[in-house]
């Protein structure tokens, strides 16, 4: 089941309208409405706002199948397929999308510089990056981080942010904590 299909059956579930949604996580309808129908992919700021919005974890919006217990990845930093394009102009994977009722969420973004977009996000949390390739430029409010391959940063997610790649790819572990 895709992320959209997870919101929209969430949603009438709960007998709300996609404006109700849409007002409680400040998005507009349009842009739900094109996330539930498959057409746009939405950033993990976004993605958690409409989690909260629907009173529910974010990785539940991640999540196919059942609580597996286990789960075990194979390598796929270098087959860039893998990933799962954002309106933000990145690509995510979500690890462990089987597992239910997860306590935290570990995204592999792989950022392409010229492709991601500026922005800025808040939502609720804490979250950890942690570069695996390449470099990124990271502004949580108005101070700005240059990390580099092997260096994180750790911060409330409350706090506007953006990532953007300085190196001509970057690929960096996300984990946030709703």
């Amino acid at each position: 089941m895709e992320i959209g299909d997870h919101i929209r059956k969430i949603r009438l579930q709960q007998g709300r309208t996609m404006q109700e949604i849409a007002d409680s996580c400040q998005c507009s309808k349009a842009l739900l409405s094109k996330i539930e129908n498959g057409k746009v992919v939405p950033a993990v700021a976004t993605l958690s706002k409409i989690a909260k919005a629907l009173g529910v974890k974010t990785s539940v919006l991640l999540e196919e199948g059942e609580d597996g217990g286990v789960a075990l990845t194979p390598n796929i930093q270098a087959l860039p397929e893998n990933f799962i394009a954002t309106s933000k102009g990145y690509g995510i994977f979500a690890f462990a999308p089987h597992v239910i009722n997860k306590k935290m969420q570990p995204v592999l973004i792989r950022a392409v510089k010229g492709e991601v977009r500026a922005h800025t996000v808040h939502h609720e949390g804490e979250e950890f990056f942690y570069v695996l390739e390449g470099e990124l430029k990271v502004h949580i409010g108005t101070t700005e981080y240059l990390l580099k391959t092997g260096e994180s940063i750790y911060f409330g997610s409350f706090n506007d942010h953006g990532v953007m790649p300085v190196t001509p790819v970057a690929v960096y572990l996300d984990i946030f904590v709703e």
